[in-house]
C-alpha cells in the first residue's frame, strides 16, 4: 500500500509511519518541524523512521501543497495539528494549523489521489470537553482552543465524505503516552525532572484528574486495523484508548517507583481548558476495528523511562 503519513515527525505519526515502513508499505512521511517543541527531537524521530524506509518531505500545511506531494497514496493518516492544550499559543495558531492545514490537504489529496481508500483524520477527546466520557453520538462541547479547532478539522473532513468527495473517518485518541512523547506532556516532563533533580510543576488539583491513559503502540494497532476496513468505516468516528482510567497522581507514582526517586513537586496555578476525566468509551472500535488495547500502565510506562534513558539522558 501507498501511505501518507503527516505529522510523521511527531510523537505518534513517527511511531505509525516507522511500523508500516517496517511491514514493507510504501510510506511517505510529511512534517513542517514547527518550533512548537525542540526540533531536534523532531530531527530524531525523523532518523528513525527513514532508516525504517520512510521517505520524509518537509512541507508546510499552512501553505498550498498542489506539487509537494506525491499522488495516488491509498491512505492518509493525518495526525500533522497544532497540539495540547498551550496558554502560550493563540487561537491564530491553532486555526491555522488545524483547519486550514487540513482544507489544504484535503483539497491536495482530492485533485492527485483520485481513487484513495480511505482518508484517516486523527482527532482528540478533548473534543468532548472537561469530561470526556462519552460515546461517539453524543454532541461534543470542547472548552479549549484546541478542543474546538479539532471539531472542527474533523468536520471539515467529514463534510468531505457526506459529500461523496472521498471516503473518510475520524478517530478521535485518549492521552496517549510512550517514547518520543511531547517534551511539555506529562511523562517525559516528569522524567526529565526526577532525573535533572529540578521540580515538577503540577497543576493545582490536576492530580486528582483521571485519565484513559494510552499507550503509543496500541494507538499505532489501531491504525493498522484500519486497512482493509474502509467499507466499514467510511463517515464513522471511532474512539482509540485504554478503557482503564488512571489518576494523575497514580501515574506520578509508578514513574518514582520505576526510576527508584520521588519527584520535587511545585503546585501552579490550574491550566483554562484542561480536562477533568476521560474515559475511552471503545465498544465502537471493538466491533468495526476489532480493537483491544494490551500494554499496561506499568509497562508503558517503563518504555517510556528505557527510552528517556537511551535518547534524552545527557
Amino acid at each position: 500500500m501507498k501511505i501518507l503519513i503527516t505529522g510523521a515527525a511527531g510523537f505518534i505519526g513517527s511511531h505509525t509511519a516507522e511500523f508500516f515502513a517496517n511491514q514493507g508499505h510504501e510510506v511517505y512521511g510529511v512534517d513542517n518541524f514547527s518550533s512548537y517543541y525542540d526540533v531536534n527531537l523532531k530531527k530524531m524521530n525523523a532518523e528513525d523512521i527513514q532508516k525504517a524506509g520512510v521517505h520524509l518531505i518537509k512541507a508546510d500545511f499552512t501553505e498550498s501543497l498542489f506539487g509537494k506531494l506525491p499522488a495516488e497514496f491509498d491512505y492518509v493518516f493525518h495526525f500533522a495539528a497544532q497540539p495540547g492544550i498551550s496558554a502560550t499559543t493563540s487561537l491564530e495558531e491553532y486555526v491555522q494549523n488545524n483547519i486550514f492545514a487540513t482544507q489544504n490537504l484535503l483539497d491536495c489529496v482530492k485533485e492527485s489521489s483520485p481513487n484513495l481508500k480511505l482518508f484517516v483524520n486523527i482527532a482528540t477527546s478533548s473534543i468532548y470537553g472537561k469530561e470526556a466520557t462519552l460515546a461517539e453520538t453524543e454532541v461534543p462541547k470542547p472548552v479549549s482552543f484546541y478542543g474546538t479547532t479539532k471539531l472542527a478539522a474533523e468536520q471539515l473532513v467529514l463534510g468531505e465524505q457526506r459529500s461523496g468527495k472521498l471516503n473518510a473517518c475520524s478517530l478521535r485518541l485518549y492521552s496517549v503516552y510512550g517514547p518520543r512523547e511531547r517534551p511539555e506532556k506529562l511523562y517525559t516532563k516528569l522524567i526529565k525532572s526526577i532525573y535533572g533533580q529540578t521540580t515538577f510543576p503540577l497543576f493545582k488539583g490536576s492530580e486528582k484528574h483521571s485519565r484513559s491513559f494510552t499507550y503509543v503502540g496500541d494507538i499505532v494497532e489501531a491504525m493498522v486495523a484500519v486497512l482493509g476496513k474502509e467499507e466499514k468505516i467510511n463517515g464513522e468516528i471511532i474512539n482509540i484508548g485504554s478503557d482503564i482510567e488512571y489518576t494523575t497522581q497514580q501515574g506520578i507514582e509508578l514513574v518514582e517507583k520505576i526510576i527508584g526517586q520521588k519527584a520535587n513537586i511545585e503546585t501552579t496555578p490550574p491550566r483554562p481548558g484542561d480536562q477533568l476525566r476521560t474515559t475511552a468509551l471503545i465498544d465502537k472500535a471493538r466491533n468495526l476495528l476489532n480493537y483491544e488495547p494490551k500494554t499496561s500502565f506499568e509497562s508503558g510506562l517503563k518504555k517510556q523511562v528505557e527510552w528517556y534513558r537511551e535518547k534524552l539522558l545527557v
